[in-house]
């Protein structure tokens, strides 16, 4: 859930020979001398890799020149530690592309340990006294949350974004699980911040923590259901992705065929090509048709 922003989608250049120019554009910047600039340079670069990758409609070539970016992204932040954007970009990238291709479990894993220590360093630049979020006690967590300001919600959102990924992939691990209530937090402290960010992506998250266990063992379908109507209305249809989780994790619980239906058809007849939502809009179509074939089977 997790996810990269703006380029025409027409433009499809290769991946591995953009970041290969821009490694180069970057190299001789720090060669002649110009490294004042390059704080400001990279960060901008960065942006513009992750547009690229969000505004891609062809998952194969994604998924084979991602790497690429990853790799540079990573001499960037070495050259550059401190850059709190940088951190977030690269946090988010990292997170967005393990969860959509990585197959691997120790190959994720690591992946995921990498975008949440990119979110942990980033939020510590921002905010001195949230530098040991992870390891301190959920009290002082709490704490923390209540003193984060508007500002501080890119930041925060990066961080709640890797730490549910490096759950995920850590998900056998019940010390693990027990995070779950820290993204909780996270996600409801952005909403308060701001519900806007990213189009409403936080009640996505809240609405799938609702929904992830059935009435019985504590699940809460309704809230869920009230989250997922909270992001459908934020995205104003740009992220097809809010419909699928809507069916997929409320309708399929609640045995709404209906509902169910009704979502993953809009989803499969929108248009799929809008700036900042291609890849993953492309990604909710292909799970969109996945789970409306298999719909006779479940209800």
């Amino acid at each position: 859930m997790i996810l990269l922003r703006v380029v025409n989608h027409n433009f499809k250049q290769s991946v591995s020979s953009a970041a290969i120019f821009t490694f180069c554009i970057i190299s001789l910047f720090l060669s002649s001398g110009c490294a004042i600039i390059i704080s400001s340079a990279t960060s901008d670069m960065m942006e513009h890799l992750s547009d690229t990758i969000l505004n891609n409609d062809d998952l194969t070539l994604v998924k084979t020149g991602a790497p690429a970016y990853l790799l540079m992204i990573d001499s960037l932040i070495s050259k550059d530690p401190k850059n709190e954007n940088m951190l977030s970009t690269a946090s988010m990238l990292y997170t967005a592309y393990a969860d959509l291709f990585v197959k691997d479990v120790d190959r994720s894993r690591k992946m995921a340990a990498k975008a949440l220590n990119y979110a942990n360093r980033s939020i510590c630049l921002e905010k001195k006294n949230a530098c040991m979020l992870k390891s301190g006690t959920f009290e002082d967590f709490e704490k923390i949350m209540s003193t984060m300001e508007k500002k501080h919600v890119p930041a925060l959102f990066a961080l709640g974004n890797a730490w549910a990924g490096w759950i995920m992939t850590n998900k056998n691990d019940f010390n693990a699980i027990a995070d779950m209530s820290h993204i909780e937090l996270i996600m409801q402290r952005v909403i308060e911040l701001d519900e806007t960010y990213k189009d409403g992506a936080a009640y996505l998250y809240m609405g799938t923590l609702a929904t992830l266990l059935p009435p019985a063992l504590g699940g809460k379908p309704e809230l869920g259901k009230y989250y997922f109507d909270r992001a459908v209305k934020l995205s104003r249809g740009k992220n097809l992705m809010a419909k699928v989780l809507y069916a997929k994790l409320y309708a399929k619980m609640v045995f709404n065929r209906k509902l169910h239906d009704q979502l993953l058809k809009d989803v499969i007849a929108a248009d799929p090509y809008v700036p900042g939502y291609t890849l993953v809009n492309t990604w909710a179509q292909i799970q969109a048709k996945k789970l409306i074939d298999g719909a006779d089977d479940y209800f």
